[in-house]
């Protein structure tokens, strides 16, 4: 059976175009993974791309690379047009893998669109942050584990994930569809299927008035959200605060991260909280 074997690499600089600043991308990709046109709706300061990958999803054997840089001052937002799905796997692992490196004064907004784990899947998702001294950085994954709504549970197969922002924030979680006292504990997920996760992150430490305001507009926003008893937020370092949350489906959860999302990027960045116009589509 042939697998997918995909690599794209995005590149930004900011360019000085008749005077006015633009954050330019130049890609380059091997297999089917891509990057759709640049959109500059803010401005040419900050560009806008969609990631696709026209075979829908992975299955066991496929792997996709994503490497991304960011120069000095450049400002990129990266989403994507739907589910990254990973589908039943007959015994090899299907992964992705995502290394960004961000110069300073760079700012990066990862914000993909759900990661859904189908029952037999044995799966990796692999997402490493080298943030400079002055660059920043707003992130989010979520994590949907099945489809219960149409009757597939995830009740067989392992999901892998690691984070990794160095001398930052590192984890590494397992999550065996077999671990009962996991997924259904009250220390666990609690019996809900859906796992969101929100952060800021700096290359230095935050200044603390600074930090403290994104923490408290994160717990403000949760504090008035239906999944408050599922949501918290603390500042694990100093150049870094995060949101989790668990939901039953990923719309509640979603609607809670993208709240979140533009209050951090009014409150740290002066910037209104415009959406990728693909989430309207």
């Amino acid at each position: 059976m042939a697998h997918w074997q995909g690599a794209l690499t995005l590149a930004y600089r900011r360019d000085e175009l008749r005077g006015a600043p633009r954050t330019v991308l130049h890609d380059r990709h091997d297999g089917p993974l891509r990057v759709l046109a640049s959109l500059y709706p803010e401005g040419d300061s900050i560009c806008h791309n969609v990631l696709v990958h026209p075979p829908g999803g992975l299955v066991g054997g496929d792997a996709l690379t994503i490497t991304l840089t960011l120069g000095d001052d450049a400002h990129a937002l990266i989403t994507t047009p739907g589910a990254t799905r990973f589908y039943r796997s007959t015994g090899a692992p299907a992964t992705q893998a995502l290394h960004a490196t961000v110069a300073a004064g760079a700012r990066l907004e990862w914000l993909p669109l759900e990661t859904i784990a189908y029952s037999g899947c044995i799966a990796e998702n692999l997402m490493r942050f080298d943030l400079a001294p002055g660059a920043e950085m707003i992130g989010w994954d979520l994590l949907a584990l099945g489809l219960p709504n149409a009757d597939q549970p995830f009740v067989r197969g392992r999901f892998t994930q690691s984070l990794a922002l160095p001398r930052r924030w590192l984890e590494r979680g397992v999550i065996d569809a077999a671990d009962s006292l996991l997924l259904d504990s009250p220390l666990g997920w609690a019996g809900h299927r859906v796992l969101g996760t929100v952060w800021f992150a700096a290359g230095g430490a935050l200044a603390a008035p600074r930090r403290e305001a994104l923490l408290e507009a994160a717990r403000a926003a949760a504090s008035a959200d239906p999944l408050a008893a599922h949501a918290g937020a603390t500042a694990v370092h100093d150049g870094i605060v995060v949101l989790r949350v668990l939901a039953p489906r990923v719309e509640p959860a979603m609607t809670l991260l993208t709240r979140i999302r533009a209050a951090w990027r009014e409150l740290a960045w002066q910037l209104p909280a415009t959406t990728p116009r693909v989430w309207r589509t």
